[in-house]
């Protein structure tokens, strides 16, 4: 956000010039944490949960694929959109705002999309709607994460930067204990968490004072321009580079766990596939509840000291050590400490990685588009790990051991590891 004069008639008194930086309080900080952690709540209940019932009832023998189907299209759609809806975000003019349109876009999308899933008979209506979700999740997140950098000064992003970071653990433990609540009631299930994502977000954007953008400020949009959604030179903006190559490693690390941690349990910790619900259910809520407390005290400590860079290092290294541990885990119970100090590095990261994303884009005026860049080094690991991973579980499988656990848990160890040296490089962040 620029600092802008009001226009004047003759005759018509001045009025002040509105502040670079609003560094809005708590009140903004409530109503950005419900809509980021509720959007993802919505979203993640049903990835995770309704989404694949809905793929049994379609057709049980073929669910899995139904499922692969349905995530590849979003996956793709996600990649189209992360980045042109930034642009289109930051050249958007009118009375509105630049960032509350999306927001009133993604509820809207969140709500047609769920209603497409729960209607779903068919591969083709399931993907739809999931689709429709995904954007709806990407125009919502986009204007949520531009919003710290446009509402506040860089040494005080820290605590809206926390929220906004753990949203995603939060919201899963949060989106599941919903869907549970209403099970087996399937339309409740899909359209509760759909229905409060939506209201937390129409709530933020009537919190939100975003300014208008002039339309004779904004920049032509050419083809050229939306190719360049795509891209930002890394020679040409090294501490962008290093910070999006940073991000990628660690959430290869993160999305090692997450996508195979059924199948872990299953094959590595010998766990009965029907025991194996309530036991992601509950590692998810410890190692997401302390992420979620971690987070919160980082980043005001962070904004505190004045810097970002140690607390990266500190979560990286606590990535790394969970992830061995995970390797070493001999029993459910060695696997859950594991995944807690997981949830410590988790939560330091979020915390500062995203404070630290925002003091390294190289413009304000181009904040959602480059945001919209960075989001891809957190997705393209869930699109990534997947299709690595056999590669890795089959190193030094045996008949008795088909899946090699340990070279896949080390190599996102790695990962984590590599995600923290990025960061050392970077230059203006402390």
């Amino acid at each position: 956000m620029t600092m802008s004069n009001v226009d004047t008639t003759p005759g018509e008194e001045q009025k002040a010039p509105t502040p670079e930086f609003r560094n809005p309080g708590v009140g903004f900080l409530i109503s950005l944490g419900l809509a980021s952690v509720l959007l993802m709540s919505s979203i993640l209940s049903v990835g995770i949960l309704t989404m694949p019932l809905q793929a049994t009832a379609i057709d049980a023998d073929n669910a899995t694929t139904i499922i692969s189907v349905a995530s590849l299209f979003t996956g793709i759609a996600a990649l189209i959109a992360f980045p042109v809806t930034g642009r289109l975000s930051d050249r958007t003019a009118g009375r509105f705002g630049r960032r509350r349109p999306y927001l009133i876009a993604g509820a809207a999308l969140l709500l047609a999309g769920a209603a497409l899933v729960l209607a779903a008979t068919s591969t083709a209506t399931l993907t739809a709607g999931w689709v429709v979700m995904g954007i709806g999740q990407i125009a919502a997140f986009t204007a949520l994460g531009s919003s710290v950098p446009d509402q506040f000064s860089p040494e005080k992003r820290g605590p809206a930067s926390a929220l906004f970071g753990v949203a995603g653990v939060a919201g899963a433990v949060i989106g599941l204990w919903i869907g549970s609540l209403f099970s087996p009631n399937i339309t409740l299930m899909i359209m509760a968490p759909a229905a409060l994502g939506a209201l937390a977000l129409l709530a933020f954007a009537f919190v939100l004072k975003d300014d208008p953008l002039a339309k004779e400020a904004r920049p032509e949009f050419s083809v050229r321009e939306i190719l360049g959604s795509y891209w930002t030179n890394p020679v040409k903006h090294p501490n962008f580079g290093l910070a999006f190559a940073s991000r990628f490693a660690v959430f290869c690390a993160i999305a090692a766990v997450n996508a195979y941690m059924a199948v872990y349990l299953i094959l590595g910790l010998h766990i009965d596939p029907v025991d194996v619900a309530g036991k992601i259910f509950l590692a998810n809520l410890l190692s997401g509840g302390i992420a979620f407390i971690i987070a919160n005290i980082t980043g005001r400590v962070s904004d505190k000291v004045g810097r970002r860079k140690p607390f990266v290092w500190a979560s990286a290294l606590l990535f790394t050590v969970g992830l061995v541990m995970i390797v070493m885990a001999g029993s459910y119970n060695d696997f859950l400490v594991a995944l807690i100090v997981m949830g410590v590095g988790q939560g330091i990261y979020l915390a500062v990685d995203f404070a630290l994303i925002t003091q390294v884009l190289p413009s304000k005026e181009d904040s959602a588009k480059d945001l919209g860049i960075m989001n891809l080094a957190s997705s393209l690991p869930n699109i990534l790990v997947p299709a690595v991973a056999p590669a890795l579980l089959a190193i030094g499988a045996t008949a008795e051991n088909p899946q090699n656990f340990s070279a896949f848990f080390l190599a996102a160890a790695v990962a984590g590891a590599l995600g923290a040296l990025l960061i050392i490089p970077i230059r203006g962040v402390r």
